[in-house]
């Protein structure tokens, strides 16, 4: 099978390599790219807090040059939205880790158990764009949050012939699509004849908000049962 993978680098190649290990044949095609802003982080760490939350390992990455500023904070709990995120944080030193189930909004839940804890509210390791469901919960909740936007997402130009030579002679089979922005700017890069070219493939997307972003008149599309990549590359 021939697949098409839109993540940012460099989760990009980490899942090339997996889908190449499993016999696929692989195109990558970033479709957006991080610009770290750790020193957001950094200024948030310095006030009182109680613990730490963290929704994606891009937040982590951001900070994997300041592991000497990081030393302080290590056994501080960090709250982590899934196992990906969670074994980012764990890499990077942080020794107390609880590891939800892939989504902000449950996330949040399993703070609010815990704000008996949480006297000083959360430092949260940000990205824009986001979803809003994590902050919202924490406010519902009455936790205090200290919002550090740690990176930003930004979408890549890629010219119209870039992605036809890419995508060209050999159409993917199947297009792997992990965030709602993801799906909204890969469908924009298309010309007119590559979207009529791929309006058959099928598209694999991690959440029901990400299969939201996907344009009338292309799919199937499946949706994996929780947001993980296993889960993601069970459906293949």
């Amino acid at each position: 099978m021939r697949i098409l993978v839109t993540r940012p680098q460099p989760s990009a190649a980490a899942t090339a390599a997996r889908l190449q290990a499993m016999g696929h044949e692989v195109a990558v095609l970033p479709v957006m790219e991080a610009s770290h802003q750790p020193q957001a982080a950094l200024a948030a760490l310095a006030r009182p807090h109680s613990a730490i939350a963290v929704t994606s390992a891009e937040a982590i990455r951001a900070l994997m040059p300041y592991r000497v500023e990081l030393a302080p904070h290590l056994q501080t709990p960090v709250y982590c939205v899934g196992p990906a995120t969670a074994e980012a944080t764990r890499k990077i030193g942080f020794q107390s880790i609880v590891t939800g189930t892939g989504t902000g909004e449950a996330l949040a839940k399993i703070i609010t158990a815990a704000s008996a804890n949480l006297e000083d509210g959360l430092v949260y390791f940000a990205g824009w764009p986001r979803s809003p469901a994590f902050e919202a919960g924490l406010k519902a909740a009455g936790i205090a949050c200290d919002t550090a936007e740690t990176y930003r997402m930004a979408a890549i130009a890629h010219p119209a012939e870039t992605v036809e030579t890419l995508l060209s002679p050999h159409l993917p089979d199947t297009v792997l699509l992990y965030s709602h922005e993801t799906a909204r700017h890969f469908f924009a890069l298309l010309s007119p004849v590559m979207a009529r070219a791929l309006s058959g493939a099928r598209l694999i997307c991690l959440s029901d908000h990400v299969a939201d972003a996907v344009p009338a008149g292309f799919g199937p599309v499946s949706v994996a049962a929780e947001p993980s990549e296993d889960a993601l590359l069970a459906l293949l």
